[in-house]
């Protein structure tokens, strides 16, 4: 598999005071025959994240341009004291009729001993995805007996009626040059309704080493099998070492519990030069007219905008 006719898509640079920079974790849904929306975190001058979107020109997939930005938080922070008080980005968007979709996010909270703790809320729209409102002031998963540390990104689905999540979750803080860095990998979770999950401390993809992470999964289906796309990277020096950011992992699973770790058949490398020549990171696979497309951070998290490339199969597996 390789992924293939890359193109940069968009930037935020200091679009307003909400939005200075970073495009982070692109996350797509169709809204219409015409119109692929993509769901992102900008920062603020403090580096305090939002959620805001872009929309694209879907009548030539080969060739996506950007049609429309949205000038406004489509979710904002949340009250103070809240999980989400401090920072707010989306990770999974799932349809659930014609106009009503669920978004999954990220609430980030400050703390005194590490730099974070992050658990997942829920937000509904109504309009096809222009606006959203809170279930809850309150995550709907957070920290447990199972994931003590810390919950980030995730993906949902619905399969013949049962919610399926993957999520990423934090198994340990080490301290690496004087500071501490959190450890995650991806595990995975049921729901019957999307808000009250249960977890049985089940592991999807571990990381390659010691001092290695894997997280912001992305599933999908094709053959009857689910396949998953994930951000694989090392702990040491991945901020300023190119040769330890981000990658893309790659899994194949018969049941979509438990997977088969199959990096070595993907090929999506970084470029030799432009906004992707350091990294690959947070892929998301969204199906588009019978052809897969992967939109994708590149460099320093986001920083450098986000774009997109095209699955190409070279076999069936």
């Amino acid at each position: 598999m390789r992924v293939v006719n890359r193109k940069f898509l968009y930037k935020v640079n200091k679009l307003n005071n909400w939005a200075q920079s970073h495009c982070h974790k692109p996350t797509p849904i169709i809204i219409d025959d015409t119109t692929i929306r993509v769901y992102f975190g900008v920062r603020d001058k403090q580096g305090i994240t939002r959620t805001t979107f872009v929309d694209l020109d879907a009548q030539d997939i080969t060739d996506l341009k950007v049609k429309y930005v949205y000038d406004k938080p489509v979710l904002d922070l949340g009250k103070l004291g809240t999980f989400d008080d401090s920072g707010v980005n989306v990770s999974s968007i799932v349809r659930i009729s014609k106009h009503k979709l669920y978004m999954y996010y990220i609430g980030w909270n400050p703390s005194l001993t590490v730099p974070t703790r992050n658990s997942i809320g829920i937000a509904v729209s109504e309009d096809n995805g222009t606006t959203f409102y809170r279930l809850f002031d309150s995550p709907i998963v957070d920290r447990n007996k199972f994931d003590p540390y810390y919950i980030g990104a995730v993906d949902v689905k619905i399969v013949n009626g049962l919610w399926l999540m993957w999520y990423t979750s934090g198994t340990e803080w080490k301290i690496i040059n004087g500071k501490p860095e959190i450890k995650y990998h991806i595990k995975y979770a049921y729901s019957l309704d999307g808000i009250t999950w249960k977890r049985n401390n089940i592991d999807c993809i571990l990381p390659d080493d010691e001092f290695s992470c894997a997280a912001r999964p992305s599933v999908f289906f094709k053959n009857n099998k689910y396949y998953m796309l994930y951000s694989k990277r090392k702990m040491i020096d991945f901020r300023t070492d190119k040769n330890n950011s981000y990658r893309c992992g790659y899994a194949v699973s018969e049941n979509g519990v438990y997977w088969e770790e199959r990096d070595n058949n993907i090929v999506f490398n970084p470029s030799n030069k432009g906004f992707d020549s350091d990294s690959i990171a947070y892929p998301y696979v969204l199906k588009v007219k019978n052809e897969y497309l992967v939109f994708y951070n590149g460099n320093k998290f986001g920083e450098t905008g986000f774009g997109y490339g095209k699955l190409k199969w070279e076999k069936i597996e």
